[in-house]
Formats: structure tokens, sequence, C-alpha cells
């Protein structure tokens, strides 16, 4: 008995130890690869000052909208920039991790996938880690702001389940986007130059999540819900958030079934990434 207990901190430091080792060639990958942006200073700061302006852009269409209209589809200016900042966070941080999977058409048409295949680690692992977009950092800012004005704005019933809600949404949403990137990325490799049906289903799922889903048609809804869930990106846990009435498609209770729609998410994209990764069959020089 004695010995078991002297070999329990041992073995846990050996575990330990065996996923630092596990994980250290992506963090030394990643840490290359933000070296690399940092080291043009110059380039650096206008990328940020540029995503900036596209955050700073889409926040000022949605007060323009609301200082014409004080009501659009149940959600008031506050509830409606709570619903921005939301969407905006989790965007902005599955593109700064996974957004570069755009590039993918570019890898296959010129035959550098194949150089990928021959590396000891996972494809989708490898291209996750290919890059990381560090100027997203300045539309996720503006977002964080938002968020903060919002928060600070609305009348939110605070308790340990709002904070933990808050939270949840942050992290869903991002898997939820970060699976639609995944998704399209292994649609890429059906449809090499159909950027635009793959654009659809991120960016387009990135507007939708901006906005009220009552100002969209039942057929819209039923998609951005139970199909592309951007839904349950923001809009839903805006109405959890505030306490506000819900409706037959879009209850507040559904909330709280984020993370469930992330899994969802998730297995669908992996399903499309094993499809399209299956499917293709090398550059051919």
């Amino acid at each position: 008995m004695a010995d078991r207990l002297w070999a329990r901190p041992s073995s846990r430091r050996s575990v330990r130890r065996s996923l630092a080792d596990r994980f250290r060639p992506y963090r030394v990958i990643l840490m290359a690869r933000a070296r690399s942006q940092l080291q043009y200073r110059t380039s650096f700061v206008t990328d940020i000052l540029g995503t900036i302006g596209v955050g700073l852009t889409e926040l000022a269409e949605v007060w323009i909208i609301f200082h014409n209209v004080k009501i659009l589809g149940g959600l008031d200016f506050t509830a409606a920039l709570l619903v921005f900042a939301l969407s905006n966070i989790a965007f902005s941080l599955a593109d700064m991790i996974v957004g570069h999977l755009d590039t993918l058409p570019t890898y296959i048409r010129m035959g550098q996938v194949d150089a990928f295949y021959v590396r000891p680690l996972p494809l989708l692992t490898q291209f996750m880690t290919s890059d990381i977009s560090l100027r997203r950092v300045g539309r996720l800012t503006v977002a964080v702001v938002a968020l903060a004005v919002a928060l600070s704005s609305a009348d939110v019933r605070w308790s340990a389940a709002t904070v933990a809600l808050i939270v949840l949404t942050i992290v869903s949403g991002t898997a939820i986007f970060s699976a639609l990137f995944t998704a399209a990325g292994g649609l890429q490799f059906f449809f090499v130059d159909g950027a635009e049906f793959t654009n659809s289903m991120t960016y387009g799922g990135s507007y939708a999540a901006q906005q009220s889903q009552r100002v969209f048609p039942d057929p819209l809804r039923i998609l951005w819900t139970f199909v592309i869930p951007t839904a349950f990106v923001a809009y839903l846990p805006t109405l959890a958030i505030l306490d506000l009435p819900g409706d037959r498609l879009g209850p507040a209770w559904l909330a709280w079934c984020s993370p469930l729609a992330a899994l969802v998410a998730w297995a669908a994209a992996v399903g499309c990434w094993r499809a399209g990764t299956r499917h293709y069959q090398g550059a051919g020089g």
C-alpha cells in the first residue's frame, strides 16, 4: 500500500511529461508562426488596424440600424450589441485558429497537399497549426469592448449561472465556427473552385450569427439553428442572459444546449474532412 502511494506522484509526473512531449511540436510550430508575423512590425500593425476597421464597420452597421428603429427582431440596441459581441468574439477566435483553412484550395491546385502526408502529424492538425492569424486580435478587441459595454448597459441578473453561460457561450461558439471552417475545408477537396459555396457556411454563418434570428423567414431560421447552428453562438444565449422571451423556433432554454450543438457540428465537420481527404487522390505532379 505504501509503495502504491509513493508511486502515484511519479506516475502523474510521467503522464504530464508525456502530454507535454506530445504537444511540444504543435507549440513550437505555433510559436514560430507567431514570431514570423511579429518580426515585420509595420505590416503587423497595419493588419491589426485593418481588422479593427472591419470590426468598427460592422459595429457601425448595428448602431445605424438601431439609430433608426428602436426594436428589431425582438431586440433593442443593447441586446443587439450583446449578440454582435458574442458572435464576433467566437468568430475572431475561430478565424485566428483555423481560418487559414480557406487557403486549402491553393495548396490543392499547387500540389502542396502531398507534402503534408509525409509528415508525422495528423493532416488536420498540420493545417490547423500551419498558421495563426494574429491580426485577428484587432477585431477580437472590438468585440471584447462591445461585450463589456453591452453587459454593463443591460439589465443583467448576475449569478453564477449567468457567468457560466457567458463562458460556455464563448467556448461553444468558437467551437461551432471552428467546425464550420473545418467542414468547409473538407468540402474544398470536392469544390476546389467553390469558394463561394464554402464561404456561405463560414462568413455567411458569421453574418447570420450577428443578427436576431427573428428577422429571417422560418426556412432560414431552421437552417441557421438546426443545420448550421449559428443561432447557438450569440442569439439564443442573449435571450437567456437578458431573460428575454423566445418563440417556438428559438426558446431561451436552448442556449444551454450550445455545447451539444458544438459537438454535433464537429461530428459533421470530421465527417466532411474524412470524406474530403479520402476523395483526394494526389496532385499528379
